[in-house]
């Protein structure tokens, strides 16, 4: 266990004037406070704090950041309190200690809304102060460097919460060192057999190879020399994750890796950054499509380098990356390297000084989303993707550079940009030319957006976009979307019960009613008749107290989520409800599979609207659309029905409806196809074989058309939900006996 002198001798070596009686009373009392705590591994508990501060010494960081981590677990796991720490320490120490007090309670390994709520909380605070990460990142690091001690499952747990949030969050912050052992370390817990091959991979690959790089680092050396310039030459091999990963990544085997070996050059300046690349490039050839320039275009976590690969030195392919000394420092340690962490005065705060780096730019912006995203599963999804992603560089028409994530879309470019250019985008020019929003950009694109004021954002671009910013704000605009026809919808419904009932509806009487019915403004009043959240009766009972209800009730009251009925859910939130029991032939109703019930309450509107679905029927997994008929309720079409044509002219009608189907029932949902099977004996008994041997109904069948080859059928089945249906035409269209099956209007 490190002594007191040593860590201040440790400190010394890179900030002379060291406050060593500092550092001192921060030893002596956290070693009183701890005492003979000890860790599982039977270590006293002491010597955790200790390697916490002598990692944090490695980054050269300030006597201030080393006390606190010093006494990290001091108000957590002793009697200590922030209090006492503030008496003797400071109040910028305490508040550092007990901001990790604070982190150390959030269990992230847990379930998902708790999990994204904590990562809120530890985002928070570390834009507070940086070096509440930087402690947190070190005893991370040091409790997976232990992690032998602990039982297998929870060392899976801790090495997954490490690989998702740990690492990645200091990849971000700059700090490459750190997390590449972190990786390296979740790596080994997380498929240890894979890490196991892999290592010995490498430490194989090594041997073999050592005699080379120690030649090909001395060329280098005598090459640069010979042109004037002093510079560092050092090869690098890639770590087990980064080897696995790329593996996985491209479904490669170890053997076919080219770049597992690369060097670093590092010189003085900048200048001798691009002498060296000119003599690297006038003297072996380029691999093309390898070179990247982070000199001129760093990257947001302030990392800056030349890349670049060539064809050499023994025939094989060689990766350079050049940087300066400072450069280096900086790649390593990121945030940590920057000089405000070795001069700064305690009672300047960090966080005024670090507002320039893009990394830290970077953590403001994201914890700037916590206040937009609604709810912290759609935090921790949109920060997973940004901290995971690499990046691409692009270009407004005035030049304006926009760095964003690897696979963006114009779309992503426009949200980055500002969200009401995102709102409004209606189109893109890349490079001059149109192309479509969906396009993946690349390196250099010049991006122009071509914008309407009346476009809203489609649901659909969720589904391609990358950035966490552009997600949040297509679904921000999808639920105002959604809302406005809410809205919409429960004023319709409002208007034709005050019709009914012989009234006049007037929005502004409701302004009057709002504390009755429990809503901040008329818009939410009526909002909530569409989602079925407020009766439409209840409104007109709350503005006219006296008015009479004559209607006739079912004597049947249906609760939501009774079993045996089958429910679809209106975007509005109107449940429709159609019993279990009642799937049977109905005769002259024309409904296919299924007696619909007339008067069927729908929850959150009195009155009763009839559902049923189209002659071809629908099935869960189908997408689905609800036409609204005035006197004969609302029939539900799969979207790919031709009868839908007819209503494209009455878009008032048209109601956008999900499934929202209870997994516990067994319900099956009628669908019709068209077979035309081989005209031989056994022909239909092959049919209904298969869909019996899937567990399928034939509700109905009919002899459509009969030659001496072929026989047509119309057969409607009774199906779980698409797969199954999907499941019994590909069995059918096996049979020898088939020639073809298809869904009717599919």
């Amino acid at each position: 266990m490190m002594r007191q002198y040593e860590l201040v001798e440790r400190v010394q070596r890179y900030k002379p004037d060291v406050n060593a009686a500092l550092l001192n009373k921060a030893y002596v009392y956290a070693m009183r406070k701890h005492g003979m705590q000890k860790r599982i591994s039977g270590d006293l508990y002491f010597s955790h704090p200790l390697e916490v501060a002598a990692i944090l010494t490695d980054m050269h960081l300030d006597e201030a950041t080393i006390v606190v981590a010093l006494l990290h677990d001091t108000i957590e796991d002793t009697s200590a309190t922030r209090s006492e720490i503030d008496h003797l320490f400071g109040k910028e120490i305490g508040t550092l200690v007990e901001g990790l007090t604070k982190i150390k309670k959030l269990d992230l390994v847990s379930k998902k809304a708790v999990q994204a709520e904590n990562l809120r909380k530890l985002l928070i605070a570390i834009s507070q102060d940086v070096r509440v990460l930087l402690v947190k990142l070190a005893d991370r690091l040091h409790n997976m460097r232990t992690l032998d001690v602990m039982d297998e499952e929870k060392r899976c747990r801790i090495a997954e919460e490490t690989m998702d949030i740990y690492a990645p969050l200091a990849g971000r912050m700059g700090m490459q060192d750190i997390c590449e052992e972190l990786e390296e370390l979740a790596f080994r817990y997380i498929h240890p057999e894979a890490w196991r091959v892999v290592k010995n991979g490498l430490s194989d690959l090594l041997k073999r190879n050592l005699n080379l790089l120690t030649t090909i680092e001395k060329d280098l050396t005598l090459l640069f020399s010979g042109h004037g310039i002093a510079a560092q030459v050092r090869s690098r091999q890639k770590k087990a994750w980064s080897v696995f990963r790329k593996m996985e990544a491209k479904s490669i085997s170890f053997e076919q890796l080219s770049d597992i070996f690369g060097f670093r050059v590092i010189v003085e300046t900048i200048e001798d950054c691009y002498r060296v690349l000119g003599i690297i490039h006038t003297t072996w050839p380029v691999v093309p499509g390898r070179f990247k320039d982070y000199i001129s275009i760093p990257k947001q976590n302030d990392y800056r380098s030349i890349h670049t690969t060539i064809v050499g030195l023994s025939r094989q392919r060689v990766e350079l990356q050049i940087r300066t000394r400072e450069m280096d420092e900086i790649a390593e340690y990121g945030v940590a390297a920057h000089s405000i962490y070795k001069d700064i005065g305690s009672d300047l705060p960090v966080i005024s000084i670090l507002n320039e780096t893009n990394a830290y730019a970077w953590l403001r912006q994201t914890v700037q989303a916590l206040s937009e995203g609604d709810s912290p599963e759609e935090f921790l999804e949109q920060t997973r993707l940004e901290l995971f992603r690499d990046q691409v560089f692009c270009f407004t028409p005035k030049g304006r550079l926009i760095a964003l994530p690897n696979q963006a879309t114009p779309i992503d470019f426009a949200y980055t940009i500002h969200t009401d250019i995102g709102d409004s985008c209606i189109g893109v020019k890349i490079n001059g030319c149109i192309m479509p929003l969906m396009t993946r950009l690349k390196n250099g694109d010049e991006v122009e957006i071509i914008r309407s004021k009346v476009q809203v954002p489609p649901a659909v671009w969720e589904s391609f976009v990358v950035t966490g910013k552009a997600r949040l704000a297509i679904r921000r605009a999808t639920r105002l979307a959604i809302r406005r026809q809410y809205f919409a919808l429960g004023e319709s419904l409002v208007e034709g019960v005050f019709e009914k009932a012989g009234k006049k509806f007037l929005k502004n009487d409701l302004n009057s009613v709002l504390p009755r019915l429990a809503r901040k403004d008329v818009e939410d009043v009526l909002a909530s008749v569409g989602r079925g959240e407020l009766s439409s009766y209840d409104v007109l009972k709350a503005i006219y107290p006296d008015y009479k209800d004559t209607r006739v009730l079912h004597k049947t009251h249906i609760k939501a989520g009774d079993k045996g009925w089958f429910n679809i859910r209106n975007v509005s939130g109107m449940i429709f409800k159609i019993p279990k029991n009642s799937r049977k032939d109905t005769g002259s109703s024309g409904i296919v599979g299924m007696r619909v019930n007339r008067g069927l309450p729908i929850r959150g509107v009195s009155g009763d609207i009839p559902v049923r679905f189209s002659p071809e029927g629908a099935v869960p997994g189908d997408r689905i659309v609800g036409i609204h008929l005035p006197g004969a309720g609302i029939i539900i079409y799969p979207i790919q029905s031709p009868a839908l044509a007819e209503y494209d002219a009455h878009p008032e009608r048209w109601i956008d409806v999900r499934w929202d189907i209870d997994t516990e029932m067994s319900e099956r949902f009628p669908a019709r196809t068209r077979v035309i099977a081989i005209n031989a004996p056994g022909s239909l008994a092959e049919v209904a074989r298969i869909i019996a041997k899937n567990d399928a109904n034939i509700h109905s069948l009919s002899m459509v058309r009969t030659a001496p080859d072929f026989t047509e059928m119309i057969v409607d089945l009774q199906v779980w939900d698409i797969k199954h249906l999907n499941r019994i035409i590909f069995q059918l269209k096996e049979s020898k006996l088939v020639s073809t099956i298809s869904r009717m209007n599919a």
